[in-house]
């Protein structure tokens, strides 16, 4: 399997995939609830996100990778959150400027949390899912696509009480394509791919927990690689927590660890 070099290129590349996605799912959420206040704003090559207070994509993608960013700038993106009342967060590629690290520093950011960022070429990608029968789910199997999510993520984490219009307003964002993975005709497991510019974000994948351990897993990530191949995709981007069972798991699958990222929060 051909290695994937990390450049500014390939990092300006994975980050506006990422962006971009968190950008259609804001845009997602503000059709379909209007008084959620969802919204994005651009500054200095940065996407400033706004999905609500405790929202995980109320946050900024790419900032200091595609343009330089200022202290004038930061106030600017500062003053976005602020007046949503909302926490002051930036996931940073370590590309990104060099100049950012002590901006960031003086101005009382703090280092929150680390994500390995992983990929893996397209170009030689099978569409073997094994035993699991998977399909690209359609617009009237949203519901299905956020009820299984939804218990397959209930083991795991506390699930908020709009979790299951979060799982349906992903499905209806743009660039998004859902997959369904059943057994003996069942939904067992889900998973969401978006793609932008030749790059597959692959997010979102859950097993009910009576389904484990039996192939799931393994069969929708297979079944969305193979989609994005068949669509022209040359990358698959994945994120994880350093060191996790997630991260051992791609690697297994081909995937590699590109950099990794740093969120900061201001005031933390």
């Amino acid at each position: 399997m051909t290695p994937v070099m990390a450049d500014l290129a390939l990092a300006r590349r994975l980050e506006r995939a990422e962006g971009l996605a968190n950008r259609a799912f804001v845009e997602a959420r503000a059709r379909r609830n209007p008084p959620s206040g969802a919204c994005w704003r651009e500054v200095a090559g940065t996407l400033a996100m706004f999905d609500g207070v405790a929202s995980p994509c109320t946050q900024t993608f790419g900032l200091g990778l595609f343009d330089p960013v200022n202290s004038g700038d930061l106030d600017v993106i500062e003053e976005f959150f602020r007046e949503r009342g909302a926490p002051v967060i930036h996931e940073t590629c370590p590309i990104a400027q060099k100049e950012l690290w002590p901006l960031l520093a003086d101005r009382g950011y703090r280092p929150i949390e680390f994500t390995s960022v992983m990929v893996r070429d397209l170009s030689e990608v099978g569409i073997d899912s094994g035993t699991v029968e998977v399909s690209v789910a359609g617009e009237d199997e949203r519901e299905v696509m956020a009820q299984t999510s939804a218990a397959g993520w209930s083991e795991s984490m506390e699930i908020p009480a709009d979790f299951l219009e979060m799982m349906r307003t992903i499905s209806s964002a743009a660039s998004v394509v859902s997959f369904l993975a059943r057994m003996d005709g069942q939904p067992v497991a889900a998973a969401a791919l978006n793609i932008n510019e030749g790059v597959a974000l692959l997010a979102g994948a859950s097993t009910i927990p009576e389904a484990r351990r039996r192939g799931a897993q393994r069969g929708l990530l297979m079944a969305r690689l193979a989609y994005a191949a068949g669509v022209g995709c040359d990358l698959a981007m994945m994120g994880a927590e350093p060191g996790s069972s997630s991260q051992r798991n791609a690697q297994r699958q081909g995937f590699q660890i590109v950099y990794t990222r740093i969120k900061w929060r201001l005031g933390v």
